[in-house]
């Protein structure tokens, strides 16, 4: 089993104390989530050393960033294959409007498109709405 700072180095990301407890704190969590969110788990730590951690996971594929229509950008672990490319590693959310939670769907992929010539895709995002399983219970 690979340790959170064997991850970390071998995404290329140095392994300090505060970018572990992020890395963790992220890997407990089942849901995406906003850097408020971190910096209310780590009420000690500054916004900006927190959102300097998130950039560097996200720019080493550590964590992905959703765009869920909130207005709000949250952010997930990857899975730990990934590497982060458009053709292969892309995978649907869910947004809950009761509850607000995103999640990702990872076992869904999002199929490839072709598109017409001239044109380059340098981002996808696929978001469902509507009721998550907890909420949709009630």
């Amino acid at each position: 089993m690979i340790t959170s700072d064997e991850l970390l180095e071998k995404k290329g990301v140095r392994p300090t104390a505060m970018r572990l407890l992020v890395y963790k704190y992220l890997a407990k969590s089942h849901v995406a989530l906003t850097l408020t969110d971190i910096e209310n788990a780590f009420a000690k730590a500054d916004r900006t050393t927190l959102f300097r951690t998130l950039k560097i996971f996200e720019k080493k594929g550590v964590v992905h960033q959703i765009d869920d229509g909130t207005g709000i950008k949250k952010y997930a672990l990857c899975e730990p294959d990934c590497n982060c490319e458009l053709e292969q590693d892309l995978h649907l959310h869910f947004h809950c409007a009761r509850c607000n939670e995103t999640v990702c769907l990872t076992e869904h992929k999002i199929p490839h498109i072709n598109l017409p010539e001239g044109f380059v895709v340098e981002d996808a995002n696929v978001v469902l709405k509507g009721l998550c399983d907890k909420c949709s219970e009630k």
